[in-house]
């Protein structure tokens, strides 16, 4: 008899209970939908509770948690609040983000600090409250959404990359420092992704040409084609991986002079 614990069985979140930001988002929504056909119990985080509650409704075995992730408070409270009611946390995955696409000499440092507070540091303080939970369990979790962007940048675009950079940064900082205690930190770098968020420029005939020429599949990703990136590196599949980022491109950072 073939052991299942050994194939398909790897990937299974049978009664793991996973908190996930942006949930409300193209991928956010997608990942949540995934992780739930996997067997997971879903914390479906967003700012506002209408949105949160009516994709709770969509998506079976999931529960809503409405909260602003730059509220540090809210943000304690809420996991606070997970482990409480369903007795464990198995996993974070922080999708929630800001966009500001402006030059240099157009954005102002406030600005600047609001893409910083929503990509960065809400990460940060979302898994110094979900770490205590994870080492007192012995295992655990947290997966950052980063971006290819934070390898790459384009003009008119300062404040995301950067912020995405230090993400990535986090994540291995957190890999070193946690994995002793059993928890896996990693994370995702998306190239193009066809969300909402993008739609103007999925649309945009200089954006198709770009994207047909630089990138090897010659297409946007869909947001349902992250999630099984995250449900591989919430399982045990990956068990032993630890401080690594997944890049999911398309073939876009392998490509290196696109000649046509």
């Amino acid at each position: 008899m073939i052991d299942a614990t050994r194939g398909l069985g790897l990937f299974s979140l049978e009664d793991h209970v996973i908190v996930v930001t942006g949930a409300t988002g193209g991928i956010g929504a997608e990942v949540a939908q995934g992780l739930s056909a996997a067997g997971a119990r879903i914390g479906l985080n967003g700012r506002r509770p209408e949105p949160v509650e009516e994709l709770t409704a969509q998506v079976p075995g999931s529960f809503a948690l409405p909260f602003d992730i730059t509220d540090e408070a809210a943000s304690a409270a809420a996991i606070a609040s997970v482990v409480e009611t369903h007795g464990r946390l198995d996993a974070l995955v922080c999708i929630a983000a800001a966009r500001d696409r402006r030059p240099l000499a157009e954005i102002e440092p406030q600005d600047y600090r609001i893409v910083l507070e929503a990509n960065l540091v809400a990460p940060f303080h979302l898994a110094r409250a979900a770490a205590p939970h994870m080492i007192k369990a012995g295992r655990g979790r947290i997966i950052m959404m980063t971006s290819l962007a934070g390898d790459f940048a384009m003009p008119g675009d300062v404040a995301y990359p950067s912020s995405k950079a230090g993400l990535a940064g986090l994540v291995r900082s957190l890999a070193v420092e946690l994995g002793m205690s059993g928890i896996n930190v990693n994370g995702i770098a998306p190239g193009p992704v066809a969300t909402r968020v993008n739609a103007g420029l999925v649309d945009d005939p200089q954006w198709q040409a770009m994207i047909a020429r630089t990138i090897p599949l010659q297409r946007w990703a869909e947001p349902s084609e992250l999630a099984g990136a995250v449900i591989f590196l919430a399982s045990d599949a990956s068990s032993y991986i630890n401080g690594q980022i997944l890049t999911v491109d398309g073939g876009a950072s392998v490509r290196l002079f696109p000649m046509d």
